[in-house]
């Protein structure tokens, strides 16, 4: 709970910076790459061993006062198969201490096997998540999606949502 009130500080403090906005992006000296929508804000970016990048998709409803739609993609170096598999393991164990955990468990049927998707809660809203994960070489990388289950600007703002991050994952299975 205190790391995500840091966190939205910090993604707070961000905003108030000049907006990033991104299209092409590259990680892991290049070797990783995808475009975002031009709409998506880049709010925070870090160097090193995991490279995390992260970027708020504005919700233009009233909804956004209390709640921050957002992509990260972190890349993390491992040694082998095993590492990969140690990373995602303890990335999902993490997300099972979010508050309000609950599984979504068709996920393996219809999205694959390294995906997975669940709902939680942040600031009092239910956020719906869907994560995802690779191996390229010696790269684990994760793409989290996560948006507020209801907002206010409607079901064509959540499939706009859906759909960027379902084009980016598409790029990075490449």
């Amino acid at each position: 709970m205190v790391f995500l009130r840091h966190f939205l500080a910090a993604g707070i403090a961000l905003l108030a910076l000049p907006a990033l906005h991104a299209t092409d992006v590259s990680m892991a000296d290049g070797r990783i790459s995808f475009t975002t929508p031009d709409s998506w804000v880049g709010i925070m970016e870090t160097q090193g061993d995991p490279e995390v990048r992260v970027f708020q998709v504005p919700d233009p409803s009233p909804t956004a006062s209390n709640s921050l739609a957002r992509v990260t993609i972190t890349v993390k170096q491992v040694a082998d198969a095993a590492g990969y598999k140690q990373y995602m393991d303890a990335a999902t164990e993490k997300a099972k201490g979010l508050s309000g955990y609950k599984a979504i468990t068709s996920t393996v049927e219809t999205r694959g096997p390294s995906t997975y998707e669940y709902t939680a809660q942040e600031n009092n809203v239910q956020f719906a998540y869907v994560e995802r994960y690779w191996l390229k070489g010696s790269q684990a990388i994760q793409l989290r999606c996560m948006r507020p289950v209801q907002s206010q600007a409607g079901a064509g703002w959540r499939a706009e949502f859906d759909k960027g991050c379902g084009a980016i994952a598409t790029s990075l299975q490449k």
